[in-house]
């Protein structure tokens, strides 16, 4: 079972660049992703039959929104956290499956200014809440564009960024939190080291030099790292200022 997940900046968009050929090459049995900016009716037509899809779209046109395509059919798609406040944006897309629940996140960014830094706190606690009430039921995967670099390793000038979106001390232990409550950071169950990234950003050749952030994770009930089978980052695939991440479960 392959698992992907992408913030393609804009669907739209990588639609026009790679999108269909990148989903025929990597045959994901689950695709999230995120930051879509669209709505099903401005592009489903174009999808492959073999995969449902299932869409969150925010309330403000072209702004955040969350999709999920996939091959099995889920027994049921959540599009809210229960949120009043959370719940407008199209930010979450939960799918419940037989033996696991797989939930599509984009978390909202604090802001150049930090202006959105005390509701960001708020969205980790509660979507931390929300987490912990689906594993009572059966274990999870999360996964998506979580808005932090989680340890000085996950980005190219920690030092330089601690003050900085991304990497405050409080966005770091709204992940620490996840990692504190049983949820597994999959790719560093196999990769330890640094330089691994997953956004960069489109100004001064970052891409090309390896200047980036890690910012889009799967994590994973602890229940489930015996079906772990690997994890990882596809820097190679362009489109969005952003790759694709992975998993595989036995």
């Amino acid at each position: 079972m392959k698992l992907i997940s992408w913030n393609v900046n804009g669907l739209r968009a990588v639609l026009r660049k790679n999108f269909l050929e990148y989903l025929d090459a990597e045959k994901p049995d689950v695709l999230c992703l995120q930051e879509t900016k669209c709505s099903p009716d401005d592009v489903e037509q174009l999808w492959p039959a073999k995969y449902t899809t299932f869409w969150n779209s925010a309330e403000k046109k072209g702004y955040s929104g969350t999709a999920l395509f996939t091959k099995q059919r889920p027994l049921k798609v959540t599009p809210h956290l229960g949120f009043a406040e959370h719940d407008r944006e199209g930010r979450v897309l939960t799918a419940e499956f037989a033996d696991y629940f797989l939930v599509n996140v984009y978390t909202p960014n604090s802001k150049r200014e930090l202006t959105r830094l005390a509701y960001r706190q708020q969205w980790d606690r509660d979507f931390l809440g929300f987490l912990k009430q689906l594993e009572r039921k059966k274990p999870v995967v999360f996964c998506g564009d979580l808005n932090v670099a989680h340890t000085e390793i996950d980005l190219t000038n920690p030092k330089a960024n601690v003050k900085n979106h991304g990497f405050t001390p409080e966005e770091r232990a709204g992940f620490s939190a996840f990692v504190a409550a049983g949820f597994l950071d999959t790719f560093r169950e196999f990769e330890p080291g640094g330089g691994h990234y997953t956004w960069w950003s489109q100004m001064s050749d970052a891409r090309a030099r390896n200047v980036g952030w890690r910012l889009d994770y799967f994590l994973a009930s602890s229940a489930l790292r015996p079906r772990l089978k690997s994890a990882f980052i596809r820097p190679d695939v362009m489109g969005s200022d952003h790759c694709p991440v992975g998993i595989e479960l036995k």
